[in-house]
């Protein structure tokens, strides 16, 4: 697991994309167990004990995303930066494979990365360094007080980072409104949704 030749493979899937900037692509997605950071809204809490998922050989995995027609494999967990992760980018980017990564942050960064979206965590802030290499920030908006947060988050990353407010999904119909509104009089933030969800697939 050092080398990153062996992974805790919550689930691998080939779907559409539905966040952030990459929503509406074709992505093969590889989630990896392991997570303690905790959010209460998690929709993945599947997936924070990685002692639950076997270790799978990632050329396996490597294997598996090559076998359907995706361009880009999206990283995810949990907390994927939980592992070292050059292994799979160098051996997907030697297929012409696009890597993606959703973090938090809370971890050094491994691997090599064509898009990293950032979802910054309250409970466990991003390392400083993550900040000035994200592509997309992502913030998660559950209570108004999470718009400070954004901000706050925003105030660090680069002049082309592009900024996501994405409301919580349980709290959807609450929230979107007030998201809106928000975007409207900060328009250097754009709306995000879980668009997936509303499509019914994985």
């Amino acid at each position: 697991m050092e080398e990153g030749k062996k992974l805790p493979l919550v689930e691998e899937f080939y779907t559409i994309q539905g966040e952030g900037y990459q929503a509406g692509k074709a992505a093969y997605f590889i989630r990896i167990g392991g997570c303690d950071i905790g959010c209460s809204w998690c929709d993945t809490k599947f997936s924070w004990d990685p002692d639950l998922y076997p270790l799978v050989e990632t050329d396996r995995i490597i294997l598996n995303a090559r076998e359907t027609k995706a361009k880009s494999v999206v990283i995810t967990g949990g907390e994927p930066l939980m592992y070292n992760l050059d292994y799979i980018c160098r051996e997907l980017k030697k297929h012409d494979i696009k890597t993606f990564l959703e973090t938090s942050g809370a971890y050094p960064l491994s691997g090599k990365w064509d898009w990293i979206c950032l979802s910054p965590k309250q409970n466990s802030p991003p390392l400083k360094g993550i900040f000035e290499i994200a592509d997309e920030l992502k913030v998660i908006i559950q209570t108004q007080d999470d718009f400070h947060w954004a901000e706050k988050n925003a105030a660090n990353v680069g002049a082309n980072c592009r900024l996501y407010l994405q409301p919580e999904w349980s709290k959807y119909e609450r929230m979107l409104a007030g998201i809106i509104n928000y975007v409207k009089e900060h328009p250097h933030w754009q709306v995000s949704i879980q668009a997936h969800k509303f499509m019914h697939i994985p």
